[in-house]
């Protein structure tokens, strides 16, 4: 079952993450500016007074001593990472950082990860319908739409559509991801009220993203449908179904998976300005605070789980492909 192309993946992708956990330890060490100072300039200009050297010195052990030799931080840093402590968070200090970027996931994984999901099952489907038959009445409609509809930015349509649904036409809510006046639960009220908030940006995220997917797909179809064993499938008289969809979209899909990994692992990034447009508090929306008000921990976390997410994104795909190209099996 391709077992040997998936452990030489696998010791790949561990070595991709211990190169991704080291830069993430250095990068911060190279950015300008001292963590303890931005603290103590905030409480400076909070409460009026400044801080003594004492409790410069007490915070700045506190987010880690600069003086440490530079392998004794990095093996803290690595034993810190094991136990999933990240430290505090600048901006909303004494918060942990932990807390704040737990609260702001499941809404990010509703939103965008679900979203993603569904514009690749529709934009794969559809292609793999288009591509059957290039050139046809439904193609010749949808395939110039949607090369036109792909250069359309996420950030734009939001724009636009917030301007015209949420603030025209008052259909849909300004922002936030709930009604402020229910406690997040398990109900239908709750429930109802996530789905009205989040359908706006949800739409906006599914027009946009399920074009590309289509596009490619379609195009992928085109080529594979003259391959011999397509052509020798429907030589021995096999429905046109199983032809489609056992023999030419297995095979042609094989880009898109490999592209829905790269998306799920940008999905954070990728997605950050339609969460700001929506004012929606997911992971995109704390990273774009965490940069402005340069919460180095913060943003620290959110990188590194932006490179966790796309490396296990990779290797899932990595194991769909051994599951749909025979060829994988073949290799030694």
């Amino acid at each position: 079952m391709g077992l040997r192309f998936l452990l030489s993946r696998l010791g790949f992708y561990v070595l991709t993450t211990w190169v991704a956990v080291t830069v993430n330890f250095l990068v911060p060490r190279f950015m300008p500016g001292d963590p303890a100072e931005e603290l103590a300039d905030r409480l400076r200009r909070q409460t009026g007074q400044s801080l003594s050297a004492e409790q410069l010195a007490a915070i700045r052990r506190f987010f880690g001593d600069p003086t440490k030799d530079v392998f004794r931080q990095y093996l803290d840093y690595l034993a810190s990472v094991a136990r999933l402590d990240f430290g505090s968070s600048l901006h909303h200090f004494p918060m942990p950082v932990a807390t704040l970027v737990g609260d702001a996931l499941p809404w990010t994984v509703a939103l965008v990860g679900g979203t993603t999901v569904v514009a690749w099952l529709l934009g794969t489907g559809l292609g793999a319908v288009l591509g059957w038959k290039p050139g046809g009445r439904l193609d010749s409609v949808i395939a110039p739409a949607t090369t036109f509809l792909h250069a359309i930015p996420a950030f734009w349509l939001a724009l636009i559509g917030f301007y015209v649904f949420a603030f025209e036409l008052e259909w849909f809510p300004l922002g936030g991801a709930h009604d402020p006046d229910l406690d997040p639960a398990l109900s239908p009220e709750f429930l109802g009220s996530a789905l009205w908030y989040g359908a706006l940006p949800a739409v906006s995220l599914i027009f946009v993203g399920f074009n590309g997917w289509l596009f490619g797909m379609r195009n992928m179809m085109v080529t594979t449908i003259s391959e011999d064993y397509v052509l020798l499938a429907r030589a021995k008289g096999l429905p046109a179904v199983r032809v489609l969809f056992r023999y030419a979209a297995r095979n042609a899909m094989l880009p898109n998976v490999t592209g829905l990994a790269v998306a799920v692992g940008a999905v954070i990034g990728g997605e950050l300005v339609t969460e700001v447009v929506f004012s929606y508090p997911g992971l995109g929306h704390v990273l774009f605070e965490a940069v402005k008000g340069k919460d180095y921990p913060v943003m620290q976390m959110i990188f590194l789980m932006i490179t966790l997410l796309a490396v296990t994104a990779n290797f899932a795909a990595d194991a769909v492909y051994a599951a749909l190209d025979p060829r994988t099996k073949e290799q030694r």
